[in-house]
């Protein structure tokens, strides 16, 4: 594995186990997860955690959730994936059926007494949801989203008033999560015999065709979410890599990563950094504050390579992107070279003056300083001779003067002081 250089910022937390980084990425997972279907969350779960363990890991952080006042989307999603960890078997095989059973007739009562009174209680969904497992179709609930499953209004028939786990399930068309669609009671009784078999055969062969794409994609989703979520942690091969990055633009799509999530990934795969961070700013361009917090970001990178390497990326970028503050046209690179670029510089170089004051401490030992100063000295001077700075402007440059002035004894700083001070004359 790779290790990071000396002048990488020293974690102020101990190092976490295996263990804390395994759990702190299903916890990650359960609260991002509400925008993606519940097949590609279930799968990414199994994905992220190995078969030894899923059970015990299962019974301490999903068990838990599936009865406590939490939100709506994280039990459905919770009830989704405990079912599916023994999908392939009958339900009466799951361990946790006794769990599911208990919170449906808990649930049921619940929505009972408010239907008595004349309202509808808000765990309806959760009550079907579980309905649905518990009967056998839980498959019928995966391509469908957590937040799309808690929203949905439940039909009076699907109430949980008039489920129960014994007796005969009623009509539902395949497809519709709530069987608001037309049923089988619909179809023109005067077809003949003849050409209702042979709709129906047509229907089972699209529906099976459908399903094995739908198969496929999910698959595919919940890899590329894994990899996603393991990026923060760990640097990606290159195979995992080429596999990642095409996903990107649908992964952001979800909502599932946040600005939260960046700074781990930049300093561990820079390479996925620039089509990550190019595809959130395109998806929240719309969005100021959503722009705002990835920018936010940007500007408080400290000055590694790996940051140098992104902002590189990023201020030759040449997507298109509505402008958060004037509602114009404008591009990634306009945006972060005019909205991100100076900060970030007089972030780096107020984070180089603080190690350098640490050195002279004695509080730290390695070159982060010198390393440092001649990454951002180098950084510059490539902006200078792209024409992205300006040496002969003060408000490009000024700042980088007094700093290079003052640590003119390093070659890079005093090489990249002469070029300031020309452009001044």
């Amino acid at each position: 594995m790779q290790t990071a250089p000396a002048y990488y910022p020293q974690p102020l937390m101990a190092k976490q186990t295996s263990g804390d980084n395994l759990r702190a990425s299903v916890g990650h997972l359960l609260s991002r997860a509400y925008m993606l279907p519940c097949s590609a969350a279930a799968q990414a779960f199994t994905q992220l955690v190995q078969p030894t363990s899923r059970f015990q890991l299962a019974l301490e952080m999903l068990f838990p959730l599936l009865d406590s006042p939490v939100d709506l989307q994280k039990r459905i999603l919770v009830s989704y994936i405990l079912y599916s960890l023994y999908a392939p078997h009958p339900i009466a095989m799951n361990p946790f059926k006794s769990a599911l059973v208990y919170t449906f007739t808990k649930e049921k009562d619940i929505a009972v007494k408010v239907a008595s009174s004349g309202g509808v209680s808000e765990n309806e969904q959760l009550v079907w949801v579980l309905w649905k497992i518990l009967r056998g179709d839980g498959s019928d609930i995966g391509p469908f989203t957590p937040s799309n499953l808690a929203t949905s209004p439940v039909p009076p028939r699907l109430r949980a008033s008039n489920l129960s786990l014994e007796g005969d399930i009623p009509d539902r068309p395949k497809f519709d999560p709530f069987g608001q669609a037309a049923s089988a009671d619909n179809v023109n009784a005067q077809e003949g015999a003849e050409e209702r078999s042979s709709s129906a055969s047509e229907l089972l062969a699209t529906e099976s065709r459908v399903s094995s794409e739908n198969d496929k994609e999910v698959s595919k989703f919940s890899e590329g979410m894994s990899l996603l979520l393991a990026a923060r942690e760990r640097v990606l091969t290159l195979s995992e890599q080429r596999t990642l990055v095409p996903l990107v633009p649908q992964l952001t799509d979800s909502s599932a990563i946040t600005s939260v999530d960046l700074a781990p990934i930049i300093s561990t795969n820079p390479a996925i950094a620039q089509p990550l961070l190019s595809a959130l700013l395109s998806r929240a361009s719309s969005d100021s504050l959503g722009v705002a917090l990835y920018l936010e970001v940007l500007r408080h990178l400290p000055p590694t390579l790996p940051s140098f390497d992104l902002l590189g990326r990023l201020l030759r970028d040449p997507t298109a992107l509505t402008d958060p503050a004037t509602g114009g046209r404008t591009t990634i690179a306009d945006l972060v070279r005019t909205e991100a670029l100076g900060w970030f510089i007089h972030e780096a170089i107020a984070w180089l003056d603080h190690a350098e004051q640490e050195e002279k401490a004695g509080n730290i030992s390695d070159d982060r300083f010198a390393q440092g100063l001649q990454n951002l000295c180098r950084f510059f001077n490539s902006l200078i001779k792209l024409g992205i700075m300006d040496p002969a402007s003060d408000a490009d440059s000024a700042e980088m003067l007094h700093f290079t002035l003052r640590n003119s004894r390093f070659e890079d700083a005093n090489v990249l002081y002469r070029v300031l001070a020309m452009g001044k004359l």
